[in-house]
């Protein structure tokens, strides 16, 4: 039941700040939201400033939750990241695309919820970076699929060469999907800076009017660059 009201109280901040803003929101304003008095809306926050963070860190925790969830589903590397990008994004539509004021929830800046947001931005890189470090990545190279239209088509095999001398039984070639892509500047592009340049497309697409509708597209378009290209033998 207490779980209950603090969820009813967490809605009702929202509505008010959704209208008024953080700033110009009040506990009366909250508690009328509700319809109780003030010193009921005091048994499950301090305050104002507790009622913001709460709802801030509710909002991101759901949003992480789903992230997660799309990180160990059982799904090409494409459609992972695909889904972890889309809980960013999601995240960000839904509260903006409410109200301009709500959006002060997504603001680093915020001094209520700012370290929320920091947190939610770094475990989504995070979660981004596990994947380009996995070896499953290399399945993204691999062929089509079909489930979900975001892995990039194989490269032909070259035919054999007769007159090249192919490798002993039992070696172990260096598997092409692992191999690093170097960067315009020579070094290699690690996993940290494949996530880092998701988070960048993500943050592209918010403004956008149509930005959920790209952000499969867009995503396509950036892990064909991202993920290694299998190489070819001559």
């Amino acid at each position: 039941m207490a779980n209950d009201r603090l969820t009813d109280v967490l809605d009702a901040t929202y509505t008010c700040l959704s209208r008024y803003g953080v700033r110009r929101t009040t506990m009366d304003d909250i508690a009328g939201e509700m319809g109780v008095s003030r010193s009921a809306v005091y048994q499950y926050v301090r305050g104002k400033d507790d009622a913001v963070r709460q709802l801030a860190r509710r909002l991101h925790d759901r949003a992480l939750e789903r992230a997660a969830a799309a990180a160990a589903c059982d799904a090409p590397p494409a459609e992972r990241i695909h889904g972890i990008m889309a809980a960013k994004l999601d995240l960000v539509l839904d509260i903006a695309g409410g109200s301009s004021h709500a959006a002060e929830l997504l603001d680093a800046k915020a001094r209520l919820s700012g370290d929320i947001c920091d947190a939610f931005t770094e475990r989504i890189r995070g979660l981004l970076a596990e994947q380009f470090a996995g070896t499953g990545v290399a399945a993204v190279t691999a062929g089509p699929t079909e489930a979900t239209g975001l892995a990039r088509p194989a490269e032909p095999v070259p035919p054999t060469d007769p007159t090249r001398p192919t490798a002993p039984t039992g070696s172990s070639p260096t598997t092409p999907a692992t191999t690093p892509i170097p960067t315009p500047d020579g070094t290699p592009l690690t996993p940290a800076r494949a996530a880092d340049i998701c988070l960048a497309l993500v943050i592209g697409l918010e403004s956008l009017p149509d930005a959920a509708h790209l952000l499969r597209p867009a995503t396509y378009a950036l892990l064909t660059g991202l993920l290694p290209a299998p190489e070819s033998h001559s």
